[in-house]
């Protein structure tokens, strides 16, 4: 039987700069279209865990060694990437430091919840609002289902 064709899967992080204030995200500005701000992530590399994929991608973007606290949710709406049907698992990390932009990221920026750059790209407004539900109740995002 011939492998099925099914979705591009990626991981992403939303790290929480522990040695601040506040907590405060770190986001990255995309080098490559889809232009705008974005949570660090990438594909997944065949060979390789979804969680391991989170943190090499963190560390590729933002230069920092992330730890993984907790899974946000899945987002798989297939219009959420431009660039084709996309699945990703997005991860909440915990990490101290100076991002530094390398890799696909073109800058990184620290910020708030409150001030979150614009434009954000592919669904990201609604999963860091998402997360921000996680933050005030503890609760992952919730199940969408059409």
């Amino acid at each position: 039987m011939p492998r099925p064709e099914t979705p591009a899967l990626a991981a992403d992080a939303i790290i929480e700069l522990t040695d601040r204030p506040g907590r405060p995200i770190v986001l990255i500005e995309r080098r490559f279209p889809p232009l705008g701000w974005a949570i660090p992530g990438g594909f997944v590399d065949v060979g390789e865990t979804v969680e391991r994929a989170a943190m090499r991608e963190a560390l590729e973007e933002t230069g920092l060694a992330v730890r993984l606290t907790a899974l946000l949710g899945l987002y798989s709406d297939p219009a959420r990437d431009p660039r084709g049907h996309t699945v990703t698992a997005v991860y909440v990390a915990e990490a101290a430091g100076d991002p530094q932009a390398a890799d696909d990221a073109g800058a990184c920026r620290i910020v708030s919840l409150d001030d979150l750059p614009s434009p954000l790209v592919f669904d990201h407004a609604q999963v860091l609002a998402d997360y921000r539900r996680f933050r005030e109740q503890g609760q992952p995002a919730p199940l969408r289902v059409d």
